[in-house]
């Protein structure tokens, strides 16, 4: 395979330059060769790891997450009890989120329901959200970010 540029590895693969070098910086991707002209110049390997690390963020892991089976992978004589624990870690979170998105989605139908028909008095939602201003917010979901859920430390 010819070498790439960043731009042709963006492209290629579908996804901004600016991603490629985060990724690089966060070390998920080897450092690639430089032309003489001091471009990145990226081959196969660049190509597959970036594939790997697309399927795993599309899957919503973390960037810990994928160091991790980026990791396992590049130690292929070893058994894949480790990979499989990052993964059930990964559906509990997930299954964690889908409760506390159930639960935000009845919040919103019950909110909804404080207005059920246009009344001369002012909208009921309106009215619903500016009660208790004298009060804390509401917890809010959490959301998957960097160290979101706890994974047992590894090599």
């Amino acid at each position: 395979m010819t070498p790439l540029t960043i731009g042709a590895l963006a492209q290629r693969m579908q996804c901004p330059a600016e991603t490629i070098r985060f990724y690089e910086k966060e070390g998920l991707l080897p450092p690639p060769d430089r032309s003489g002209g001091n471009y990145r110049l990226y081959g196969p390997t660049h190509l597959e790891r970036l594939a790997f690390i697309r399927r795993c963020r599309s899957l919503d892991m973390t960037l810990d997450e994928i160091r991790l089976l980026l990791q396992l992978r590049d130690r292929p004589a070893e058994n894949c009890l480790e990979v499989n624990s990052v993964l059930d870690d990964h559906i509990r979170h997930v299954a964690d989120r889908i409760g506390e998105l159930r639960t935000l989605q009845q919040q919103l139908q019950d909110l909804r329901q404080a207005c059920a028909s246009a009344e001369p008095q002012g909208c009921g939602i309106l009215k619903e959200l500016a009660r208790g201003a004298d009060e804390p917010p509401p917890r809010r979901a959490a959301r998957h970010i960097h160290g979101s859920h706890p994974h047992r430390t590894r090599r």
